[in-house]
């Protein structure tokens, strides 16, 4: 008998020993399991690497709080998820959840002060038992790190989406938005982006919106060729301090001493971002009481510049059945209503899905777009955008009408599909003044690059925001058809590659797959599942009681 309960003591023991060592280590020792097909609670490390060298506190209120519908509480629920992640790895990271709107007497004040700070209310519709009524919710957050503060959206906006779509695309961008706010607070800008003018390129108030974003990551500054006919050495050192440059749709032709100098910034290992098209032809170039404009060939003298270096842009014009709208005013006075209508010189462009630069992209909008040829050389090349395959090509000059809105579309002319309008080229480049006379004197010529990339797009409309009453609006939201494109994501995608600052575009380009409720097939089967869930228990239920009632009652009774 003592044996058997020494033996039993010594069980106990062991089992109270066991755990407390399990705890102990456990206290040291903590790791997670992220079980999800998508890795949708697994940070990628180019977000991980946004907070290495956060070694103060960091401090983020996010104002996503309250009595949301089911998919917002999701958004919340996920955000809240996201930053426990960022938290474990770095104890500075600190978080909260407030609701502005929680209390009634200081609801107008808060919703006023967040608004001048930019922190707009977001007005979400609900249904219930029939009847639908208006919430506000503020989706946004603050991340406040050493005196610096930056608002963080939420909610990525896409026009006429559902909610489910909203939350959708709102929760895949949840990390990229995160960990570019960590980026703005922590990393101090290093890159250097030179904006290239004086060869009749957009005015700035026509890129205002790319270069307000680009601006929080990036040095920008205007450059001009101007200098060059005097000191074409000094304008090429000052242009090689740049690590990137920008032409946004140049109207007026280079001369041979500025290719030579753009050149040699090449062949020295600069990255550039061409934008520019064959073809002289804008939208507005229509609205005038004709309705008709005729498109003509331009000439820049870059056609040797390009083909050296293994593209070629042809002096046609794209146009595509999958196009974007034109929105016109149909009839007189004060009958007249805008309308959308299909317009097949605004392609828009499918992506590449196996570049980063393009993978989960919305279509990128074009305006009289030129084609590209890919030529034969030792640089690598990548068709980043293409047509539809319902294309055709129209050779210039032509006239341009606007009554081609009227006309029916004939699908069996349009025999060239999948035309490329944009191209990465990356590697070693050889000289456009390779064996050729020099136009200018520099102390070094160079005749093989330093390992370099460049983009070139053949539409200049692509980088151009609409102008409102003298208001940039944000690049790739068309205020009249009130739609909404990728040009914005693409050029930012584009020049964090060039630039080698893959991990922005990583982030990006992550998928998380999310799982919704049918809506429509909840309220049909509304009355069911809950007859299934509260009334089917209960029911089975009181069978086991009387079934256990009449068989006790049957047992004692005999």
């Amino acid at each position: 008998m003592k044996s058997k309960t020494k033996s039993y003591g010594l069980k106990v023991a062991l089992t109270l020993v066991t755990i407390i060592a399990i705890n102990y280590i456990g206290s040291y020792i903590y790791q997670r399991f992220d079980l999800t097909a998508d890795k949708r609670f697994t940070l990628s490390d180019a977000a991980l690497q946004t907070i290495d060298d956060v070694h103060s506190p960091l401090i983020i209120d996010v104002f996503l709080e309250g009595e949301f519908p089911s998919e917002f509480r999701r958004l919340r629920d996920e955000t809240r998820q996201l930053l426990e992640e960022f938290k474990i790895y770095n104890s500075n990271v600190n978080f909260g959840f407030i609701n502005p709107l929680a209390d009634e007497d200081t609801r107008r004040q808060n919703l006023q002060q967040l608004n001048q700070r930019g922190l707009r209310p977001f007005q979400i519709s609900l249904k219930e038992s029939g009847k639908t009524t208006q919430e506000v919710i503020i989706p946004w957050a603050l991340a406040s790190y050493n005196e610096q503060t930056v608002i963080i959206p939420l909610i990525k906006n896409k026009i006429g989406a559902t909610d489910q779509e909203l939350v959708n695309s709102s929760i895949q961008n949840l990390e990229y938005a995160f960990a570019e706010a960590f980026k703005k607070l922590v990393t101090p800008k290093q890159k250097k982006i030179a904006v290239l003018k004086g060869n009749g390129q957009l005015k700035d108030i026509y890129l205002a919106d790319l270069l307000r974003k680009l601006g929080e990551h990036y040095f920008l500054a205007p450059f001009t060729l101007d200098s060059v006919s005097n000191n074409a050495q000094k304008t090429l050192d000052e242009l090689n301090d740049y690590d990137l440059i920008i032409s946004a749709k140049p109207s007026e032709a280079f001369s041979e001493q500025e290719k030579y100098v753009l050149d040699q910034y090449t062949m020295n290992g600069g990255k550039s971002l061409w934008l520019t098209e064959s073809v002289i032809m804008d939208r507005d170039s229509l609205m005038n009481d004709s309705g008709k404009a005729i498109a003509v060939i331009k000439d820049l003298n870059l056609n040797d510049f390009f083909f050296k270096y293994g593209v070629r842009i042809n002096p046609v014009i794209v146009n595509d059945m999958y196009s974007a709208p034109i929105t016109l005013a149909i009839g007189e006075g004060s009958n007249s209503q805008f309308q959308p209508l299909q317009w097949q010189y605004s392609p828009l462009a499918a992506s590449n899905p196996n570049h980063p630069i393009t993978t989960n992209l919305d279509p990128v909008k074009f305006d009289f777009a030129s084609q590209i040829d890919t030529l034969k050389n030792t640089v690598d090349k990548t068709i980043l955008l293409r047509s539809s395959p319902l294309t055709k090509l129209e050779g210039t000059p032509r006239e341009i009408s606007l009554d081609v809105v009227t006309k029916e579309t004939d699908a069996q002319t349009y025999k060239d599909p999948n035309q490329t309008l944009a191209v990465l080229l990356e590697g070693t480049f050889t000289s456009v003044y390779d064996k050729r006379i020099k136009p200018t004197k520099l102390n070094s010529d160079k005749t093989i690059s330093s390992p370099t990339k460049m983009i070139v797009i053949a539409d200049g409309d692509v980088i151009k925001n609409e102008v409102i009453k003298n208001q940039p609006q944000e690049l790739g939201f068309e205020f009249l058809s009130k739609r909404k494109f990728g040009n914005k994501e693409f050029l930012e995608n584009a020049i964090n590659y060039l630039l080698n600052d893959d991990g922005l575009i990583n982030i990006r380009t992550k998928e998380v797959k999310l799982a919704f409720l049918d809506l429509e097939k909840v309220k049909e089967e509304k009355s069911k599942w809950q007859i299934i869930n509260i009334v089917l228990p209960l029911v089975i239920l009181g069978i086991f009681g009387l079934l256990f009632s009449y068989l006790r009652k049957r047992k004692y009774a005999n």
